[in-house]
């Protein structure tokens, strides 16, 4: 039996670099406006639009309506002052914090890579894949994130037979992980690239 059991979705864990440097934990520091009422979770993807850190709807397309959809890169917590005057430093947070001084931590290293969960395509629930998948592309699952762990629920739509070629689908699958597989070929874990990152398209947002 594979261990340890992935039982549910985590978002997007950086664990490298594709060019085959280790990743280092570096991250960017970035505002959220303090009239933002969404919740951000551990793992979540982000954007960047006038100037704040939001969190992305991306789910099979990041080249379009970057507004609302686009992979900048990846929610590690935030620091921000609560309405009492104390430090909050945060897995996750939990929007309308009526804070004018919230900081997101973010990763935004273009060639980073993530381990995801794979779950079923329309839902959250874990599934698997094959080492066929690795050289594919994919689109992601937006779940719902956790207040109890600051968790993100976002999740890898496990691939589909004739599907994987299309460029506007948002990460790569690179490798598979073995340690949770739970089968010789089913593997509940994937390690992913962004195919489109935010930080490096040719086309930048308007300003406003």
């Amino acid at each position: 039996m594979a261990y340890p059991t992935v039982s549910a979705p985590y978002g997007l864990d950086p664990i490298n670099r594709f060019d085959g440097m280790p990743y280092a934990g570096a991250t960017q520091q970035l505002p959220i406006a303090s009239t933002y009422n969404t919740a951000i979770y551990n793992g979540d993807v982000v954007l960047v639009s006038g100037g704040y850190i939001k969190k992305s709807a991306v789910t099979n397309d990041s080249t379009t309506d970057k507004a609302n959809n686009a992979t900048y890169g990846v929610f590690m917590g935030v620091q921000y002052t609560n309405t009492q005057g104390q430090t909050v430093q945060a897995q996750y947070y939990p929007g309308n914090a009526a804070a004018t001084n919230a900081i997101a931590y973010v990763v935004v290293d273009p060639v980073a890579e993530y381990k995801v969960a794979v779950t079923y395509s329309g839902n959250s629930t874990i599934s698997s894949t094959t080492l066929a998948a690795v050289g594919t592309n994919a689109a992601l699952i937006q779940g719902t994130g956790s207040t109890i762990t600051g968790d993100s629920g976002v999740s890898l739509a496990a691939p589909a037979a004739g599907a994987g070629n299309a460029a506007a689908l948002p990460v790569r699958i690179v490798a598979v992980v073995p340690e949770t597989a739970t089968g010789n070929n089913a593997f509940t874990e994937v390690i992913v690239k962004f195919n489109n990152p935010q930080i490096l398209l040719a086309a930048g947002n308007d300003f406003a």
